[in-house]
């Protein structure tokens, strides 16, 4: 244990084991549980050492004038002027202390004569400059007691040279210092504390190593409790500060910088969370146009000692004492921002706020979900075993949403049950609702607040952003996530909320309700409801609609990347705090935790995937630690894999271009020693990037990993320590293949990037950025052989596109063209949803929305010059369809046991990308510019690149497909052509003509011809124009009474002619031959038709930027 370690009462431990129990937990928002005056700081007594004595550069050798560096497990800067005003600090509390004892006892004393009921207490109300005085204290005044004559050997004038002088001094400084910090009862007085520079905070491993501290003044802050306003004297004599400055504690750490209203409290005040910081323009990065964190105010006032520290929208002035005070917070601050691992103030990879992550073994781990079910119950398991705290946001929350199903058995799976039950158990939740434009959504958040509000004390709800004062009308905040203890992060396409829950089967019925209670039984291109009050009231009548299947992927992650995502929740959650409800008790402020790990920069290193030929499909055990198998409390502690699972080497050069850039940046720069190293001319690529992102932080740091290796030392994983939950091993089934993986995935370790779209409307930068932008263009432009997609929207431009600006379809373009040029193989599948998921028929009066989407999608793929296939078409001709294709999903059934035949679009909102079986992007973004551009809708995502690989083919050749990426594309795969387990080796090649063209597209034809055949439904290559729409829909509903609003009723008896005759056919007997879910996107559908609003239509006048 260490000798520095902190108590905060109960609440806080230096352990990530003691911070998760749930009977003292500190809570992360810094509002945390308040401390009594009897609170110790310290629990063992700190050690130090007088590492050396400075003197003064005017040469008097007064010994109040000299320097002591001295040691604890961090580094103090003290004069012998600081010392002895410590002492008579001191000396002052005990005196006061013994004349409070003998008050009491003399009060005592006359009680018991009878002479006096009570004897009034007389207060200390002198101040001292550390704070209020705690009079209160257990035990004698004595055992705080310092003798004088502790303190005379560094009054004492010492004659000699320079040399005797500091010895002397040290040995004197050292015998006082013994006589104090052997006293549990001094060291943790508020004197010593403040001398010592420690807080609650201080040690606290869970935000970071202990920087600097102190008390510091501000003027942003409303007036502290129990505090007056203070200000220098000669200020107060002439009226030049207004009274405005109030003392504060600042701690610094490795992420940012917080405010307390002492050290003995933890209750936050304010803080900048550090951020990326705008890049110098100037070429030659001078120090005139480089951006710090933290700069020096020149104030009118001589007297005043400023310092500014600016990140993001946000910048706050400080004062202290003097201006060697000043000097040393502003280089802590600059130096803690510039020059902390993370590099949180310079952009990484694609421009992220957040560095790689998995590049050395750090925890990083990642586990896929395919649809809602297999992801809601791993929610609903991870929000049962929260001991501390859980973070929610996405762009719809239903708090009446069942996590599991059925319903009917599953009550206390509500989501509003789960956070109730947690709630009560003194678990803080935090929910960031998006407020939505209501006449233009109907998802009503308001409605949500309040239920979420009536819960508990314990959960706090925030809605964001405030349309008038923000000016923000047309974005959202689209990110979907769920963060539990920092120690689990969910995050894709999945919101919390009605119409999300589905299986792999994607049915179209629940008649009887069984599955999808109320509202849950959801179709928004039949009705969008308009009010959710009703939640188990119907909105569709059961038997004559079908609700629309829903298709997501969404992912788990552990370690450093889950607290990269908890770290931008913190921006988001502040930022709102302070818009939304600046003054609001009850809402507290987040503080960031941080990853006790080695640099990640130390991690860059090649992987010879040539030397894993003994890895093999059934290497892909069955990890999943939330699979129907495998319960949560199986899930393993959050250690990186064990090196015979992984082959290191610095030879093999040509892996991927998105695994071949792993260059320990130490080997460019030279041997540090195991510190940073701050260079203006490295010419270092990022990890994976071709497009060097100027100003990064790998620019900027580098760690020198033999000063570790030379140690003996093993580093320390970030979840070495973690809550005992987490420490069992998951099920370990070596027989499992692919295919055998069904919606859940197995849990590896692998390299993680958390990427982002943010700007300063939605989370409070300073700089716009678009890192899942760049992130996709990068990772096209490097694809080797193959990319998949699934997406909600495909709206992107090429190079000369002047109105959509994101260039996603351009990197396709591009690679394909290359591929093309070189001869070589390349296939890229996308698929979409087959029409926007809003209300209305495609021709219906009210429905401009969905043709105007509907428009810029077909102008991307198919119509135009603008569009992909149109100049791939013109370049390639024909053999354009060997390089890229499109697809939608579709599903059918009965509604009831004896209602109609029906089928429905399978909702594709999952946003997914894979490329090579090696990578793959997961998060909440679309292909369009509301998410790509960064300065519009708020997205977040991760890039995961697999370390663990198996044996497979592309092409026809030998590969080594990545554990994570392979499983969830052959799965995707799987569910997408109805194969059954023994079939996966079909698809374990996705390049190879045998199966993008024999088996992919022919299966995606056969089924598109037999859903034409029994429905006719809507879209399909035969409707060309509007009146075409509107002709087959009064054939349709004329000959079957009732369809639904894209044709989705089969009749009775399908008839067919057969040898002149008629003959009738059961429609299910028809549809027996669709194979799994997947058709052919309808490239020709409205062909002939601009879709775009007119005149006479509202949307007409609202922004074309809203579509796209």
């Amino acid at each position: 244990m260490s000798s520095e370690r902190l108590i905060a009462g109960d609440a806080m431990r230096s352990d990530d084991q003691t911070m998760h129990n749930s009977t003292a937990t500190l809570a992360w928002s810094g509002s945390f549980r308040q401390h009594g005056e009897n609170d110790s700081m310290f629990e063992e007594l700190p050690k130090a050492t007088i590492v050396s004595v400075s003197r003064p550069d005017t040469g008097d050798m007064s010994p109040m004038l000299l320097s002591y560096t001295i040691q604890f497990k961090w580094r103090l800067v003290k004069k012998a002027s600081q010392v002895l005003y410590l002492h008579f600090a001191l000396k002052k509390r005990a005196i006061i202390e013994e004349f409070h004892e003998k008050q009491e006892q003399v009060k005592e004393w006359l009680q018991s004569l009878g002479i006096v009921d009570q004897v009034a207490v007389v207060q200390d109300d002198d101040e001292p400059d550390d704070g209020a005085i705690p009079l209160h204290h257990e035990g004698s005044s004595r055992n705080r007691n310092v003798p004088s004559r502790a303190a005379l050997p560094i009054l004492r004038p010492t004659l000699g040279g320079q040399q005797c002088v500091s010895d002397k001094a040290k040995v004197a400084m050292q015998g006082y210092l013994n006589h104090f910090l052997g006293n549990m009862d001094i060291v943790n007085s508020r004197e010593v504390c403040k001398f010592l520079e420690v807080s609650k905070l201080s040690f606290s491993r869970v935000y970071g190593p202990k920087l600097k501290e102190g008390y510091v003044m501000v003027k942003h802050l409303s007036k502290v409790s129990g505090d007056d306003d203070v200000g220098c004297f000669p200020c107060q004599w002439f009226s030049c500060c207004n009274n405005k400055w109030t003392k504060v504690w600042a701690v610094l750490k490795p992420g940012f910088l917080a405010l307390l209203e002492d050290p003995f409290d933890t209750k936050l005040l304010d803080i900048i969370v550090f951020d990326v910081l705008p890049v110098p323009t100037s070429n030659e990065e001078d120090v005139k146009s480089r951006v710090y964190l933290a700069d020096l105010i020149k104030e009118r006032n001589p007297l005043c000692y400023a310092f500014k520290v600016s990140c993001g929208n946000r910048s706050i002035n400080l004062s202290v004492t003097s201006n060697g005070k000043v000097k040393e917070w502003v280089a802590a601050i600059n130096d803690a921002g510039i020059g902390a691992p993370e590099g949180w103030c310079y952009p990484h990879r694609f421009g992220s706020f957040a560095p790689p992550r998995g590049l050395n073994e750090d925890g990083s781990q990642a586990q896929w979900f395919i649809d809602g079910k297999a992801a809601f119950e791993a929610i609903a398991s991870s929000i049962e075993k929260a001991k501390s705290e859980i973070f929610i946001t996405g762009w719809w929350l239903c708090p009446e949403l069942y996590l599991r199903r059925p319903f009917q058995s599953n009550s206390s799976s509500r989501l509003d049950a789960l956070l109730e039950a947690k709630a009560k158990q003194g678990v803080q939740i935090y929910i960031l609702l998006y407020k939505e434009v209501s006449i233009a959504l109907k998802i009503n958040s308001s409605y949500s607040k309040k239920l979420l509000r009536n819960i508990h004390d314990n959960v706090k709800v925030l809605r964001y952003p405030d349309h008038l004062s923000t000016g923000i009308y047309l974005w959202s905040h689209h990110e979907k996530l769920v963060i539990v203890d920092y120690q689990i992060c969910f995050i894709g396409g999945l919101d919390l909320c009605f119409g999300r829950y589905d299986t792999v089967e994607h049915k179209v019925g629940d008649c009887p309700p069984h599955i999808w209670p109320g509202k849950d039984y959801y179709n928004p291109r039949e009705s969008e409801p308009n009010s959710w009050e009703e939640s188990m009231k119907d909105e569709l009548e059961r038997g004559k609609y079908p609700r629309m299947p829903w298709h997501d992927v969404h992912c788990a992650l552990w370690g450093p990347p889950c607290r990269d995502v908890a770290r931008h929740f913190v921006q988001r959650w502040n930022h709102a705090k302070r818009n939304k409800a600046p003054h609001e008790q009850t809402i507290p402020l987040l503080m960031p935790q941080h990853h006790m790990v080695l640099p990640h920069y130390m991690g860059n290193r090649e992987i010879d995937i040539e030397n894993k030929g003994e890895i093999n499909h059934k290497d892909l055990s069955r990890q999943d630690s939330f699979s129907s198998r495998s319960p949560f409390e199986d899930i393993p502690l959050l250690l990186p894999q064990e090196s015979d699972g992984l082959v290191v080497s610095n030879g093999d050069k040509n892996l991927n271009g998105l695994l071949s850039k792993h260059v320990p940046l130490s080997q460019e720069h030279g041997d540090h020693g195991g510190s940073f190293s701050f260079s203006h001319d490295s010419e270092v690529d990022s990890l994976g990037s071709d497009t060097h992102v100027k100003g990064t932080a790998n620019d900027r740091h580098c760690m020198d990993p033999r000063s570790d290796l030379e140690s003996n030392e093993t580093p320390q994983s970030d979840m070495e320590i973690s809550d005992e939950w987490w420490e069992t091993t998951a099920n370990d089934d070596s027989d499992a293949s692919a295919g055998e993986y069904g919606d859940t995935g197995p849990r590896v370790a692998c390299h993680c990037q958390v990427i982002r779209s943010v700007s300063q409307w939605s989370a409070g930068t300073s700089q716009t950025e678009e890192s899942i932008h760049s992130a996709y263009r990068s990772l096209i432009e490097k694809a080797e052989h193959f990319i998949y997609i699934e997406n909600q929207f495909f709206i992107s431009g090429l190079e000369e596109d002047d109105i959509i600006q994101n260039r996603v379809l351009e990197a396709l373009y591009r690679r394909i063209l290359l591929a093309h040029k070189e001869q070589k193989c390349f296939r890229v599948i996308i698929v979409l949803p087959l029409l926007p998921g809003f209300q209305g028929g495609v021709n219906d009066y009210g429905a401009a929305t969905v043709r105007a989407l509907v428009h810029w999608q077909y102008r991307t793929i198919s119509r135009e010059k603008n569009s992909i296939l149109h100049s791939l078409n013109a370049r390639l001709g024909p053999k354009t369809w060997d390089y890229i294709s499109f697809y939608g999903l579709r599903s059918y059934g009965r509604l009831s046991d004896a209602g109609p035949v029906a089928t429905s679009q399978v909702y594709v909102h999952s946003k997914l990308m894979i490329i090579d079986d090696r990578l793959a992007v997961i998060g909440s973004s679309n292909i369009n510019d509301r998410s790509l551009l960064g300065s519009r809708d708020s997205e977040i995502g991760v890039v995961i690149e697999d370390e663990e690989f198996v044996e497979s083919s592309m092409n026809g050749e030998p590969w080594k497909a990545g554990k994570f990426a392979h499983s969830l594309r052959c799965s995707l795969w799987s569910e997408h052509l109805g194969l059954h387990p023994g079939e996966i080796s079909k698809i374990s090649d996705p390049a190879l003509e045998q199966t993008y063209k024999q088996l992919w597209l022919a299966t995606a034809e056969s089924n598109s011809m037999i859903f034409q055949n029994v429905f006719a439904c809507i879209p399909n290559d035969l409707i060309h124009s509007r009146a075409a729409l509107k002709q087959d829909m009064a054939y349709w509903k004329e000959k079957l009474g009732h369809t639904t609003i894209d044709l989705g009723v089969a009749p009775e008896k399908l008839e067919t002619k057969e040898n002149g005759e008629i003959k009738t056919e059961d429609p299910m007997e028809r549809l027996k031959w669709v194979k799994g879910h997947l058709v052919l996107f309808p490239l020709k559908f409205m062909c002939q038709e601009d879709l775009r609003p007119v005149f006479n239509e509202s949307e007409f006048y609202a922004s074309p930027q809203v579509y796209h």
